[in-house]
């Protein structure tokens, strides 16, 4: 008798074909992202850029050699092998340019802040859903599998009970030169400033803390530090929900670095001191405090805080193009894409946008839009 046949593997999903629109400094640690992924993973097809001799230079110290050339963002936009567009334009332009991505039907991972508003981010995503891609914008501490291991803790209601209290700290020292000229303090480019900037992984790491369950009342802190175009440095905001819980964060240009969360619970406390770049990119650490109390007659503490390492074998922007591109590649086959990441990310933006209005108003408190 013959031996049966062996089965039939399916083919490999193809690489996904990305196009980068604009020549950023992010965009190199976004393609040495790639090049760290399986091959046939991700590939970066073109870039485009206002000039040739720009995009020319770029492909050359990105490691993809085989990338084409393209003048202009709308040549880039019409080329055919680019399926996905990875958009580090200035939020200014993220409107014109993201909505132009979508309307070609290529998928979108946008550099954050994604938009100026809620309004201007809704413009895109609905052009998003009208084309039927993948949209994502880049937030990279989320997909590092620390992020997860800290959810299945605070998630734990007998070790760490409730979410009571957040507080967020993520700040740097800018160089004078950054506050003279970077795109992050021009009024015309990104008029966020440090809100849009460092704030915005504040306000996400409040949200995440409390299972994306939106704040009702925001009241910005007084005296916001501002350049002389009127482009926030430093600022901070707390907020407010229905039951008691409560958060505070505050995010500066001006401050030495430092990306702290720290979750209090009705039995436990998570601290992590890292969380937007981490200390090693091959492990991330955190703290957790569970069911504490004093060492009678109150000379220390018991049990003593546990220090967590959860070990990586790909850096956190890594493992964000990988979830991308299989999110592309089961479009391609023929599924629907993921609505979890535009809903984090306008969750995101609507507390942002309600923080902004609050400074606007002289720490007025404002309701934050469902």
């Amino acid at each position: 008798m013959s031996s049966p046949a062996a089965p039939v593997q399916p083919p490999a999903p193809r690489a996904v074909r990305f196009g980068v629109l604009g020549c950023a400094d992010i965009a190199r640690k976004i393609s040495r992202a790639m090049l760290m992924l399986p091959p046939g993973a991700a590939t970066i097809a073109a870039v485009g850029s206002r000039s040739d001799d720009k995009a020319r230079r770029f492909i050359s110290e990105i490691g993809f050699p085989a990338a084409r050339v393209h003048g202009s963002y709308e040549s880039l936009l019409e080329d055919p092998d680019v399926e996905a567009v990875y958009l580090p334009l200035p939020t200014s332009l993220h409107v014109p340019w993201a909505t132009a991505v979508a309307a070609r039907g290529k998928h979108l991972l946008l550099e954050k802040p994604t938009a100026l508003c809620t309004a201007e981010l809704d413009a895109i995503l609905s052009a998003c859903d009208a084309s039927g891609v993948q949209f994502m914008d880049t937030t990279m501490w989320i997909h590092n599998p620390r992020t997860a291991k800290m959810r299945e803790i605070v998630s734990d209601k007998d070790a760490f009970g409730d979410v009571r209290v957040i507080n967020s700290m993520c700040s740097f020292r800018a160089s004078e030169e950054f506050l003279k000229n970077d795109i992050r303090v021009k009024p015309d480019l990104d008029a966020l400033g440090v809100l849009g900037d460092v704030g915005w992984y504040c306000i996400l790491s409040i949200l995440w803390a409390v299972d994306y369950e939106l704040p009702e009342t925001v009241i910005a802190h007084r005296h916001p530090v501002k350049n002389q175009a009127g482009v926030l440095l430093a600022c901070g905001a707390t907020l407010y929900w229905a039951d008691g819980k409560t958060a505070n964060f505050n995010c500066s240009f001006l401050a030495n670095l430092a990306f702290d969360v720290t979750v209090y619970g009705t039995n436990g406390t998570l601290h992590v001191t890292d969380l937007v770049i981490p200390y090693e990119e091959s492990s991330a650490e955190f703290s957790v405090a569970s069911k504490s109390s004093f060492v009678k007659p109150t000379i220390g503490w018991d049990p003593l805080p546990e220090k967590h390492v959860v070990t990586t074998d790909l850096p956190q922007e890594a493992l964000m193009i990988q979830e991308f591109t299989r999110l592309v590649q089961n479009v391609r086959a023929g599924g629907r894409p993921e609505g979890k990441w535009p809903a984090i990310t306008r969750k995101t933006q609507v507390v942002l946008d309600a923080v902004k209005a609050s400074i606007d108003k002289g720490s007025e408190p404002l309701e934050v839009a469902s």
